[in-house]
């Protein structure tokens, strides 16, 4: 049923603009088309966002594309600065889900000590959430004068994001052994319920092999955060065994893999003038309050038809 709905959802808008597009052409043959030419004209407009919309969705033909997305963002260095900035990433992609109509869930939070966030992971539902979101993997950083400077200076901060793909049992079948793990409790952050701040509810999950390390503390229970903590861990080690495969293939092949960690793909300044400039599509925009506001559409749209262009 979930293959049928996805199939659906890639039909049906197709079918749509077919269909209005045969409206116009009856439209266009009437004694008075030049009166409806205003009219025509607007439709063609929308008829054409939509041919993109589909165009873009076309291209997420990758194995996990179509799945939710489980997204990380860190502060870098910077203190308080670089917190902030995480919490404004975190923000701007709330809103971008939003948009879109994606559900978004935030399962663990680090608050920095004066602002912002010093970690934050969020779970965002919908369909190709991660076929969108993979191309904000990597480093972010940000330009300003320092709202926590007295002196407003001007500063950098960076932050990095890192999506998984949100796998689905039975999609990939990884085994986690129990002495692979070391399982910890501690008690929830934030505002809560009855029981939230009072029983060590909250599980951090530490894979011992890999060093990879995965928190959830917004359930209720202990149970149900353990059970979503190692989901989460299960996405993180199938996305780690795919990225060492294609890393592995490409130096077979004579090429350099991409760097993911440490890497600047996006630089957002706001002073002395206002550019969000992406390094590795070369699309740069002047209005970097929209794109703060989550208007990422066409980055995500360079980046994969950038990516539709490299073997994968």
């Amino acid at each position: 049923m979930k293959r049928l709905a996805d199939l659906k959802a890639e039909v049906e808008p197709l079918a749509r603009v077919a269909a209005k597009l045969s409206e116009l052409g009856e439209y266009a043959a009437l004694d008075d088309a030049a009166g409806l030419a205003g009219e025509v004209e607007r439709e063609l407009a929308g008829l054409r966002s939509a041919v993109d919309a589909a165009e873009m969705t076309a291209v997420l033909d990758g194995e996990y594309d179509s799945h939710g997305a489980i997204v990380s963002i860190h502060a870098g260095a910077g203190g308080t600065e670089a917190c902030d900035w995480a919490a404004m990433l975190l923000r701007m992609y709330l809103r971008w889900a939003q948009a879109r109509g994606y559900r978004t869930e935030i399962v663990d939070s680090l608050d920095g000590e004066e602002a912002g966030v010093k970690s934050v992971t969020f779970l965002m539902e919908g369909r190709n959430a991660y076929g969108y979101m993979e191309s904000e993997r990597g480093v972010h950083r940000l330009v300003r004068i320092s709202p926590y400077d007295a002196a407003k200076r001007r500063h950098t901060s960076f932050a990095s994001v890192d999506v998984t793909p949100d796998i689905e049992e039975g999609d990939e079948s990884i085994d986690i052994k129990p002495d692979e793990i070391d399982i910890e409790t501690f008690k929830s952050g934030g505002a809560g319920g009855q029981y939230v701040n009072k029983t060590e509810s909250a599980i951090r999950i530490t894979h011992k092999p890999t060093g990879l390390i995965v928190a959830v503390q917004n359930e209720r229970s202990q149970l149900a955060n353990r059970n979503r903590a190692m989901k989460m861990l299960a996405a993180k080690l199938a996305q780690r065994a795919r990225e060492e495969r294609e890393a592995k293939l490409a130096q077979l092949g004579g090429t350099k893999s991409k760097i993911e960690w440490g890497s600047q793909i996006r630089s957002y300044t706001l002073q002395p003038y206002t550019m969000v400039n992406d390094h590795r599509t070369g699309i740069k925009l002047s209005d970097a309050q929209s794109v703060l506001n989550g208007d990422l559409d066409q980055f995500m749209w360079a980046y994969l038809q950038q990516r539709r262009l490299i073997p994968r």
